[in-house]
């Protein structure tokens, strides 16, 4: 019997073995509550784990059963396997437990097939990912027709993948793959399988030439889109002139003229007065200065957080992020910080800040005196949840009236994603820090900033650096783009205007399919919409991929369709990247009945 235990990025003890005659009511009940497969009857799943084994796996969670794969070797064919079903309960999806179950079966395989319909889009995208995990060939073609079955089955089409490295000796004969070269870590290459090779504006192609519209756009970081032309001539201008490239925090002319053009075109505007540091090439560096700042500054320790926030992928930055699956990969406590619910964290019931004020003003309540808030005035990652104007106002107030420094976020929704440059404009507040990354360079180069107070500027020289903190092409197309984008306000009236475009677009779905109780997300050109669960709003992504548009999801559970397009964008490439997920999402939902989901989950 084969067994094999990891421990999951939640810190579960995730185990595959082969399977018993007794897990066969297990595996069926899996199968009926999966909403995709074909039920067969419980005998069949008995026979499979008496007889076959060998080639069956089950997946436990924590000591629990939460997915199996069924499979048998042809006695004409011994080195392939074919995959008969495969199913994770729906609590455990998105763990990778279905690639992790192929993984973990196909050891000694040399080719995998299975046969799926057309619409079941969940499975299509785990083996091209197997495939793609293992540097394999996928290729289809047509197994049994609609003809085949007498009792109305859609057609089955067969995917054979193969041939597969099958033992550590074939890597003197075979180069490894790019693809097995790389940690498993890796993510969004699994969410879109293919290898992209050229881009401009709001376009990206695959090395076969095949055009996607991009509402992705970096995840964030290419507010101006791919490529955008006049910045590409500031870029090769500076390469071929031979200027500085790395100059750590050295002066050069770069740099100068980005502090001034940053100060004089965007701070001045807006009677902010704020100095610059520059932390390191990105979001979490930026983010774990202002919170180092302002632990030194005050003397305190504790950080007050938010529900679902997402700060960045480094200690710091964690420790003050929600979701649990990134906590999870720390690998140590995470401490120093307190969690405070949310905007409608309690959908309206509680008043605002009822709690935090109250600790905050008393001796008994146990919450150490805080440093700082950080708050995103949307919150990306965590599902496009958006603060209300009012809730930020008094926000700062309260921040003011303890003597706690307040930390807006604006890696993602700056740079203008919600309209204005800053995403705080609109509340009318002031931070004492912030935090600024992802579309600062205008070319998705590597560049990020924290402006803080000028009396928070209490660094000694060299306290706080980072090797790539200086990078000259960076400076030039982050001050080109503020002088070619925001010197009026075009941009701004046009992200505004069409992102209540698709808060229109998207009201209308959600009303056209009030009984999926989905809710339209988001400010300006941050948009969101939530499924009932992830599953819904990956199949959606997954659609959308399959006619050309990419797209990803947010929140907790993966449950929020997630659009960050380029601001830039055509009104052509606008309306076609919309009709394509309006299209997406009316085959999701009419091939998955508000009913039967409320079905599987209460079951």
């Amino acid at each position: 019997m084969t067994t094999s235990t990891t421990t999951s990025p939640t810190t579960a003890q995730i185990t595959f073995r082969n399977p018993a005659v007794e897990d066969g009511a297990t595996m069926w009940r899996l199968a009926r509550d999966s909403g995709s497969l074909d039920l067969n009857t419980s005998y069949a799943y008995l026979l499979f784990a008496r007889d076959f084994a060998q080639t069956c796996r089950i997946v436990e969670v924590d000591g629990e059963p939460a997915g199996f794969v069924l499979g048998y070797r042809r006695q004409s064919e011994p080195g392939t396997l074919f995959v008969w079903q495969i199913a994770v309960a729906a609590e455990h999806r998105g763990r990778q437990l279905g690639l992790r179950l192929l993984d973990d079966v196909a050891t000694e395989a040399t080719y995998v097939e299975a046969t799926i319909t057309a619409d079941n889009t969940a499975s299509q995208r785990l083996f091209t990912s197997f495939a793609r995990s293992r540097g394999s060939e996928l290729n289809r073609r047509e197994m049994f027709t609609t003809e085949d079955f007498p009792d109305g089955h859609e057609a089955e089409g067969l995917v054979r993948i193969g041939p597969m490295r099958t033992n550590a000796n074939e890597t003197e004969t075979r180069p490894m793959s790019t693809v097995e070269l790389e940690s498993q870590v890796r993510s969004y290459s699994r969410s879109w399988p293919t290898s992209f090779d050229r881009a401009s504006g709001a376009t990206i192609h695959d090395v076969d030439g095949r055009a996607y519209l991009d509402f992705f756009a970096g995840a964030g970081a290419l507010n101006y889109g791919h490529n955008h032309p006049h910045l590409k001539e500031t870029l090769l201008d500076y390469f071929t002139s031979d200027r500085v490239v790395h100059s750590l925090d050295m002066f050069t002319p770069a740099r100068d003229d980005f502090l001034a053009t940053f100060h004089n075109e965007i701070l001045k505007p807006r009677d902010l007065d704020y100095k610059m540091v520059f932390p390191g090439p990105g979001g979490s560096n930026a983010v774990e200065a202002a919170l180092k700042l302002a632990r030194k500054v005050t003397g305190r320790e504790s950080v007050v957080n938010f529900t679902n926030a997402f700060h960045g992928m480094t200690l710091g930055a964690l420790s003050v992020t929600g979701n649990a699956m990134k906590r999870g990969g720390a690998g140590l406590p995470l401490v120093h910080a307190t969690p405070m619910p949310y905007d409608d964290y309690f959908n309206g019931d509680v008043p605002d800040f009822i709690y935090l004020e109250k600790l905050l003003g008393d001796g008994g309540g146990g919450l150490n005196e805080p440093a700082a808030v950080i708050v995103e005035t949307v919150q990306g990652e965590g599902g496009l949840n958006t603060a209300r104007a009012e809730w930020l106002r008094n926000l700062s107030e309260l921040c003011k009236k303890h003597g706690v420094l307040l930390i807006v976020d604006d890696i993602q929704m700056g740079v203008g994603r919600t309209g204005s440059f800053f995403s705080f404009e609109e509340a009318g507040i002031v931070p004492d820090i912030v935090t600024l990354s992802k579309s600062l360079s205008g070319y998705g180069l590597p560049m990020a900033v924290t402006l803080i107070r000028p009396d928070l500027d209490i660094w000694s020289p060299g306290e706080h650096n980072g090797t790539f903190r200086g990078i000259g092409p960076a400076f030039a197309t982050a001050a080109e783009s503020i002088r070619h984008f925001w010197r009026d306000e075009s941009l701004k009236q046009q992200t505004v205007a069409r992102g209540l475009q698709v808060e229109s677009r998207f009201n209308r779905i959600v009303a056209q399919y009030e009984e999926h109780q989905l809710v339209a997300k988001g400010r300006g050109m941050a948009r969101g919409l939530q499924f009932a669960n992830g599953e819904l709003a990956d199949q959606v992504t997954t659609t959308a991929f399959e006619r050309g548009l990419l797209a990803e999801t947010s929140g907790p559970e993966g449950e929020v369709l997630k659009l960050l397009p380029p601001l830039t964008m055509t009104k052509d490439e606008f309306e076609r990247g919309m009709t394509i997920l309006e299209e997406s999402i009316d085959d999701v939902l009419a091939a998955n009945p508000a009913d039967k989901i409320e079905e599987l989950a209460t079951s």
